[in-house]
């Protein structure tokens, strides 16, 4: 049996990819240490709203655990194989952060303004943003 390489390893480490992974990893927790001010939250019912953060809070660990895995790796301490079962937890983390520069440009809401600090810089990270999910999820034989 042939093993399948993971070119998303390849993507964040010889690319440069990991800049905008963790930058992504680090939005994704601000917005998950926010989200009972995320106004889509306030739209909810109120019983939705504690399942929500119960996620939130139960999700925000593995960022920083995925976060260490990915210093590790680039570090060459862990082989490339052991983040390819990260990748649809990055792939999460770069969608949020690509729906909340979405969010902030379309609706102006001050929550997602503040939230990413810069929009014009946040914005510029938006073709980074589909090159890293596109590649995350690449593998060769």
């Amino acid at each position: 049996m042939v093993d399948k390489i993971w070119l998303g390893g390849i993507f964040l480490k010889n690319e440069g990819g990991y800049e905008i992974v963790l930058k992504s990893l680090s939005h994704y927790k601000k917005r998950l240490q926010t989200i009972g001010n995320s106004p889509e939250l306030k739209e909810a019912a109120a019983m939705f709203a504690p399942v929500l953060q119960q996620q939130a809070a139960k999700t925000i660990p593995k960022i920083d655990e995925t976060v260490s895995k990915i210093q590790n790796f680039l570090s060459d301490e862990i082989p490339v194989g052991s983040l390819a079962d990260d990748a649809q937890f990055l792939q999460r983390a770069l969608e949020c952060y690509q729906s909340d520069i979405e969010k902030a440009e379309n609706t102006g809401h001050e929550y997602f303004i503040k939230l990413l600090g810069d929009l014009p810089a946040a914005k510029k990270d938006t073709p980074n943003i589909t090159q890293a999910i596109d590649k995350i999820s690449q593998f060769s034989v």
